[in-house]
């Protein structure tokens, strides 16, 4: 019986669980920090994500870096797979997260051994 209302339970989430489609990563969003702008849009079959204002004075990152993901959805609101920093040549694990105009991204290295994370907001 508690097998059952498992089930119905995961049926009626499915069902009302908001539908997310690549136009919902698309887009211009700001980095939580304040110190970083970046434009997300369609290239080819993965989506690239590029640095279209930074802060001055902010280390370690310019305008036009650019990511290259590989993602793909894995359930609503939810993007995993990888990404290339084209400027350091670093592969990356990629987790990205959508809900209500704003962006999780984790991404890791070396197993999930090292990760960071942000978050980002829609400037839509």
């Amino acid at each position: 019986m508690t097998k059952s209302w498992i089930a119905l339970a995961c049926a009626a989430f499915a069902v009302t669980a908001p539908a997310v489609d690549a136009a919902e990563l698309t887009g211009l969003w700001a980095r939580g920090d304040g110190k970083a702008q970046v434009k997300v849009e369609r290239c080819g079959d993965s989506f690239c994500a590029t640095n279209v204002w930074i802060r001055p004075g902010t280390a370690h990152e310019r305008v036009g870096d650019q990511l290259i993901m590989d993602v793909a959805p894995v359930e609503p609101g939810r993007y995993e797979g990888e990404a290339e920093d084209v400027r350091r040549g670093m592969t990356y694990s990629m987790t990205i997260t959508l809900g209500d105009n704003a962006m999780r991204t984790r991404g890791c290295v070396l197993g999930q051994l090292l990760c960071k994370s942000a978050r980002w907001t829609s400037v839509q």
